[in-house]
């Protein structure tokens, strides 16, 4: 009896030392290193990027324009309430799509960024993207900051000066950016009849 006593010992002893003995997940953990998304490269000393730009676009949301960078970018300033000169703007960024493959149109988007943030609101910009059927998810109307027009104007070569009537005289210049931000191209032709040099510069950076 003293024996079977002992044996049934031991198997009790014997199965808690099988239930309590951990197992390893070393097999199934996450690296800690795995789980954190890789750091974003650094900037180029020469992009444009590298001047912190808050823009509130036609539909309110505010993003800095780093937010464009990884898709390249026809760039250039504007104010809603122009007749002449802006419109032409305009014009050539849609002649502009309409010679490019839909593959290229994809990959490319306008920033238009406005030089009168007092007066362009998202819904006075809405009603441009509305007037000229623009498509939002590729074209951007924004506002910058009322204290950052002009630094954003320096660093894309735009020059402007505002009239006493509230009106702008302004520089009609087109630029190209890269997916980082670099300055490719530039063009002071606008309207629908668009410097073809300048197309080819769009398409090139366009095709993947």
């Amino acid at each position: 009896m003293r024996a079977v006593r002992l044996l049934a010992a031991v198997l009790l002893l014997s199965g808690c030392d099988r239930v309590s003995t951990p197992v390893s997940h070393a097999a199934t953990a996450t690296p800690a290193s795995a789980a954190k998304p890789a750091p974003a490269a650094a900037l180029p000393s020469d992009s444009v990027y590298q001047l912190s730009l808050p823009l509130t676009d036609q539909d309110g949301h505010t993003r800095d324009w780093r937010a464009h960078r990884g898709r390249p970018q026809l760039a250039s300033m504007f104010y809603t309430s122009c007749r002449y000169v802006c419109p032409l703007i305009v014009d050539a960024g849609k002649s502009i799509d309409a010679q490019l493959t839909p593959v290229q149109r994809a990959r490319m988007g306008v920033l238009l960024i406005s030089m009168d943030p007092r007066n362009d609101t998202p819904t006075a910009l809405h009603g441009i993207v509305d007037k000229r059927h623009l498509d939002t998810k590729r074209w951007s109307l924004a506002s910058p900051r009322q204290q950052d027009v002009r630094a954003v104007a320096g660093v894309l070569g735009i020059r402007y000066r505002q009239l006493d009537d509230g009106s702008f005289n302004h520089s009609t210049a087109l630029v190209l950016l890269d997916r980082d931000g670099r300055i490719v191209a530039r063009s002071d032709k606008v309207g629908r009849d668009v410097d073809p040099a300048f197309v080819a510069q769009v398409r090139k950076l366009a095709t993947p």
